[in-house]
């Protein structure tokens, strides 16, 4: 079986970290974004994925010239213009030649859904497609997705006003299609999967879901980028991974407490950095202190300078000594 993996959007929840990198290619502790969600893929099965290309398509090109990642095989599908979800997968389809059975999945989620059970799902109600639900404390941020005892789905809901949902059980961002869907999608402009393509098939009582229980975060904003890792170091995810990178630089007298210290990145004396993600080359001078946000590529957070409050900085910003950023994002307004 096939999927394509949709990773052409801007990511503007995310900025400034996507100012210069697609969201899928920010590092989730040491690893591509795309690499987990593909080597999750390749778990369950899937042999071939399609990267539904659109902003900064050279980023994933480059990096894999080989077109593997993770021992999956990967094609592209590099939208000349932006197509929205629905127009993205036909797209993406045709370029493709999907022909059969394929798997569709947001490129910002990690998950540890059973594809399997989701496709034998699927396919034991005759269903057209079939979405995996996912329960959340605020459904308002999502399409919201009741469904009746059988699993055919009644409505769905793109994101309801704050406490008028009818369910909290949202789309997750995976889904088992069938070739004829692509029969749904308007050709030649933008067109989304939520608010035309699925609300017409529960028109005609062909859409499907399944709740699952299993772990799912869409790592599209700055808090969930966060969460994501430290559940990685947290072992929330299986075995806990170690947060801080082999060729990282950590002082003896520096204090990293439940953080992601990345590649080439540094923490000098006295420097304290917790609950925060620190990228590629970032630097923290003596006696700074880092909580509970994140350091772009390069960043620098000058001596005794004090960055809190889910700030994030962008590649190569410096926090000069002594500064306090709080519930920033520098550069501001990019």
């Amino acid at each position: 079986m096939r999927a394509i993996v949709l990773v052409g959007g801007f990511g503007t929840r995310l900025r400034p970290l996507t100012n210069v990198t697609p969201k899928q290619m920010l590092p989730i502790v040491h690893v591509p974004m795309i690499e987990r969600v593909v080597g999750w893929l390749g778990g369950h099965g899937i042999d071939e994925v399609v990267l539904s290309l659109g902003y900064r398509p050279d980023a994933f090109l480059d990096r894999y010239p080989d077109d593997e990642c993770g021992g999956v095989r990967m094609r592209y599908a590099v939208e000349p213009d932006p197509l929205d979800t629905a127009g993205a997968i036909g797209f993406a389809a045709a370029q493709a030649g999907l022909d059969d059975t394929f798997v569709v999945v947001n490129g910002d989620v990690l998950t540890d859904l059973d594809l399997g059970a989701l496709v034998a799902f699927h396919r034991s109600c005759g269903a057209e497609a079939t979405i995996s639900l996912t329960q959340v404390d605020d459904p308002s941020r999502y399409g919201v997705v009741p469904i009746d005892d059988s699993g055919r789905v009644e409505a769905f809901v793109e994101k309801p006003p704050p406490g008028e949902a009818p369910t909290d059980w949202i789309n997750g961002g995976t889904y088992v299609c069938e070739r004829s869907i692509l029969d749904r999608i308007p050709q030649g402009r933008p067109a989304s999967i939520e608010r035309e393509v699925f609300p017409e098939m529960v028109a005609a009582g062909v859409l499907y879901a399944q709740r699952s229980p299993a772990y799912w975060v869409d790592a599209g904003t700055p808090a969930t980028y966060l969460h994501a890792q430290l559940d990685i170091i947290e072992g929330r995810r299986g075995e806990p991974e170690d947060g801080v990178a082999p060729d990282a630089s950590v002082d003896p007298d520096a204090v990293v407490d439940h953080s992601v210290i990345m590649s080439r990145a540094s923490v000098a004396s006295g420097a304290v950095v917790r609950d925060s993600v620190v990228l590629p080359g970032a630097v923290i001078m003596p006696n700074a202190r880092v909580e509970g946000s994140i350091l772009g590529p390069g960043a620098v957070v000058g001596q005794g300078a004090v960055v809190g409050g889910l700030s994030v900085l962008g590649n190569g910003i410096e926090v000069p000594a002594g500064a306090a950023v709080d519930a920033a994002r520098l550069p501001d307004g990019d």
